[in-house]
């Protein structure tokens, strides 16, 4: 049975992309049946749109708190029957109220460190990859965990791709290196779920 994914965006959407490329050709048996953000006019929306999926944005300005906003991009998920959610650069923090309006849908995420090393709340994007580099660290990549209730960054590991940090790797550089990895891992993660 094809497996029906929501995706969660927040940004470029490259991420999203790389699913959408997995589902189109064949690589997944799987489809996004929904795509939501909490930003309008956002990169991943106009390729969401270019694919002739439905998208959702909501604001918290317009829902009235932050909550609410995420609630109704746990409803809009569960009446869509997705069977996994997938964050894709979704940069808000769940609260625990949208894990229990989805019930038993998996949520996953791809953070771009290998966890437990350099999650936890604040640490999104470039942060991430400066505090690599300040670290001193041969190596670092991204990992795919489940989420849920509880530490952010602190559920249960599906994957972990491994990127070599190079002599004169700036954030940019490195940054890039991993979202390759990103790509295939989150691929690689949600055929694990089929």
């Amino acid at each position: 049975m094809t497996l029906r994914i929501g995706v969660l965006v927040s940004g470029r959407g490259t991420n999203l992309q790389a699913i959408l490329d997995a589902c189109a050709d064949g690589r997944l048996d799987a489809t996004v049946v929904l795509v939501a953000a909490n930003r309008s006019g956002i990169p991943a929306l106009e390729r969401a749109e270019r694919a002739g999926i439905p998208v959702l944005v909501a604001l918290a300005k317009d829902h009235g708190s932050l909550g609410a906003a995420q609630g109704a991009i746990a409803a809009a998920l569960v009446a869509s029957r997705v069977g996994v959610v997938v964050l894709a650069g979704f940069d808000q923090v769940l609260a625990d109220g949208f894990f229990t309006a989805l019930g038993d849908i998996d949520v996953i995420n791809v953070h771009p460190s290998l966890l437990p090393a350099f999650g936890g709340a604040g640490m999104v994007g470039d942060r991430v990859h400066a505090a690599v580099l300040e670290s001193g660290v041969p190596e670092s990549g991204c990992t795919v965990h489940r989420v849920g209730p509880g530490p952010i960054d602190g559920g249960p590991i599906l994957l972990q791709r491994r990127v070599p940090v190079l002599p004169g790797d700036g954030t940019a550089s490195l940054a890039a290196r991993v979202l390759i990895e990103e790509h295939r891992a989150l691929v690689d993660a949600i055929d694990l779920l089929t």
